[in-house]
């Protein structure tokens, strides 16, 4: 197998590793779980990846302050989902509620960011 197809299994399966080990921790404990998940996982992946990749530090700043920025419109998410499903609205259709209205929050965002150099 070509060393960059390992490379990217390696990526792939750590990356997955995360995801599996936060349901599988839920199913034990919700707390620890939403522990596990409020880390910035994904962010410190994509940290390390881009820093084992050889990419400039001030890159990888600039990706940290980018992702700093549109985290606010994705707290919209945790709240209205865990409030439309205690409402008695079914998982379905309070999940695609919650996206709908995150995703409306990011479209509201970005333009503004944008304006205001925040984003590039």
């Amino acid at each position: 197998m070509p060393l960059p197809m390992l490379y990217y299994l390696v990526k792939i399966s750590l990356s997955a590793l995360v995801i599996v080990v936060i349901s599988e921790v839920a199913k034990r404990s919700s707390g620890f779980a939403a522990l596990i998940a409020s880390l910035p996982m994904t962010s410190l992946l994509a940290f390390i990846w881009l820093r084992v990749e050889g990419e400039a530090p001030a890159k990888i700043a600039e990706l940290s302050e980018q992702i700093f920025w549109l985290i606010i419109p994705s707290l919209l998410l945790f709240p209205l989902f865990a409030g439309l499903l205690r409402y008695g609205m079914a998982f379905w259709t309070s999940l695609m509620i919650s996206i709908f209205a995150t995703a409306i929050c990011y479209l509201a965002l970005v333009p503004l960011l944008r304006r205001l150099g925040v984003l590039l």
